[in-house]
């Protein structure tokens, strides 16, 4: 069976967002290493304008200041954009009724996405937002969790688990310390 991997970077204080955004990420290309490793991606409802926002921006005029980072895309953001594009996604929501990225599709329900782990394939991507990751963690669907931890007090803002209903123990496999202070931190599901 295919993998669900959450990959979330986050505040010291737990926030995956802060009042002017996550403003202290200063890219959003794969810090996790899981490009090889997917052929798909997931994206709840709250997060997806963004995602299609920010991605379609650099794909249309790669050279531009992206408006969350106010930078132009660096070049792990342009590989992204380019990877992003050929990749399928699925958008999990009860609401939305079309989707403009590429090869992206509707799911209405964790029933959807438990049999999209079941197909062949690569591992799956969960890109976020925080409330569909607590809530995958809390379905059992998410085995694997990444989180790139920034030295930062983010204050008022997401937290990542703020939705999560159940306890949840975890198995920590990696651990590494970048130069620029981050943490990556690897999780199996307990």
């Amino acid at each position: 069976m295919r993998k669900l991997i959450a990959a979330m970077k986050m505040s010291l204080d737990g926030k995956v967002d802060g009042p002017r955004g996550p403003d202290w990420v200063h890219a959003w290309s794969d810090d996790y290493g899981l490009t090889a490793q997917i052929d798909a991606c997931v994206l709840g409802s709250g997060m997806y304008p963004g995602y299609e926002g920010y991605w379609t921006g650099i794909r249309n005029e790669p050279r531009k200041p992206a408006w969350i980072t106010g930078n132009p895309p660096t070049p792990a953001e342009l590989e992204w954009t380019r990877f992003a594009e050929r990749t399928p996604h699925y958008v999990l929501s009860k609401t939305l009724t079309s989707v403009q990225w590429p090869n992206t599709r509707i799911l209405r329900d964790v029933e959807e996405l438990a049999a999209l782990k079941r197909q062949s394939g690569k591992d799956i991507y969960l890109v976020g937002g925080a409330r569909t990751a607590a809530s995958l963690i809390d379905a059992g669907l998410v085995d694997e969790l990444r989180l790139l931890l920034y030295p930062v007090i983010a204050g008022e803002g997401t937290p990542l688990f703020a939705t999560a209903r159940q306890r949840r123990g975890l198995a920590l496999r990696t651990v590494e310390r970048r130069e620029d202070g981050v943490v990556n931190l690897i999780y199996g599901m307990g």
